[in-house]
């Protein structure tokens, strides 16, 4: 050992000629390599660490275009322009005679209306739905093999797109479609029905076609988890099927509900294709709105009806939340 291996304490270590190098590895060095390996491993184990890639994720997906929607909703635009500004009159312009005309409804307050009617009917029917077709799945069907095989079957349909899955209906519900051929076939009415096809009906059908998924799969996730035994001990104590699902199952899957019900009433109420295409570009809701003023490119006021519609949808969401605490019951 050399003068230098003996006051260093190194070792020696193969190159890759297989020559041997004296090693600058002191007990020091060796501490300190040991303490930066222990430190970064404990920067890694942080929940901040781990959660920062769905961070970024949501900042640049998420929370930056929402603070660009907010900044441009204050904007000042003109017939020929946009300037960066501070003004209010885009969000006044949204509300715009609503108070004056009370208790006559203003357009803005018409639009919310048709909105939320169309949000009410399609979350109940979604939920009638997709409770009955989850029980059937989990506590009817007793194989799992037949049970992953329908949940699959129903997921199908998404393998196309939205667009194409709705205008299917198209065929079905126009003057001489095969819903018109057949009632006048069996003699139901004597002439074809109008308000089948670019009617509210045409809208709710496809919303209900498109989403009852969305309701369903919480609803089977939550029935899954419980117990069987627990029917059966309903049955036993001489309950009926309307009690055990209103009173046993349903108190049961209210995470399943609650999650699902966010999932189709957040869709149903900024959807726009939807409402366009099955109501004949006839009928009103917010998204609808906010589309036709991009078209137009006023986007600043389309920014504030956004924003608008945010808040009413946050609203909505805070209520059922508060009804059911979904991260305790998970």
């Amino acid at each position: 050992m050399t003068t230098t291996e003996q006051a260093t304490g190194g070792a020696r270590a193969p190159t890759a000629g297989g020559r041997a190098h004296t090693a600058l590895v002191t007990p020091d060095s060796d501490a300190a390599s040991a303490h930066g390996v222990k430190r970064r491993k404990s920067l890694l184990d942080q929940p901040y660490a781990l959660a920062s890639p769905l961070i970024l994720v949501m900042a640049f997906f998420f929370v930056g275009p929402l603070i660009l929607t907010i900044i441009v909703s204050f904007w000042e635009y003109t017939q020929y322009s946009i300037e960066p500004a501070v003004v209010t009159t885009n969000y006044s312009d949204v509300f715009y005679g609503c108070v004056a005309k009370l208790p006559d409804l203003c357009v803005t307050f018409k639009t919310y209306l048709s909105t939320l009617k169309f949000c009410f009917i399609v979350w109940a029917v979604t939920l009638l739905l997709g409770f009955t077709l989850a029980w059937f799945i989990v506590f009817e069907v007793k194989k799992t093999s037949t049970q992953i095989a329908l949940f699959l079957i129903c997921t199908i349909p998404f393998w196309t797109s939205n667009v194409i899955r709705m205008m299917a209906w198209i065929p079905l519900l126009g003057r001489n479609g095969l819903v018109n051929q057949t009632l006048m076939s069996l003699g139901i009415v004597s002439e074809p029905q109008e308000w089948l096809l670019y009617s509210d009906f045409a809208v709710i059908l496809a919303f209900i076609h498109l989403y009852t998924m969305f309701m369903m799969v919480p609803i089977v996730n939550s029935m899954l988890r419980i117990d069987p035994e627990i029917m059966e001990a309903a049955r036993d104590a001489g309950a009926g099927i309307w009690t055990i699902a209103l009173s046993v199952i349903a108190p049961l899957c209210r995470p399943g509900i609650v999650i699902g019900s966010i999932f189709v009433i957040t869709i149903v109420m900024g959807d726009y294709i939807t409402v366009g295409v099955m109501g004949g570009q006839q009928i009103a809701s917010v998204g609808k709105t906010i589309q036709v003023q991009m078209q137009y490119l006023q986007f600043p006021i389309a920014a504030a009806n956004a924003v608008v519609l945010l808040g009413a949808v946050l609203m909505i969401i805070f209520a059922m939340t508060r009804l059911v605490d979904v991260r305790r019951e998970l």
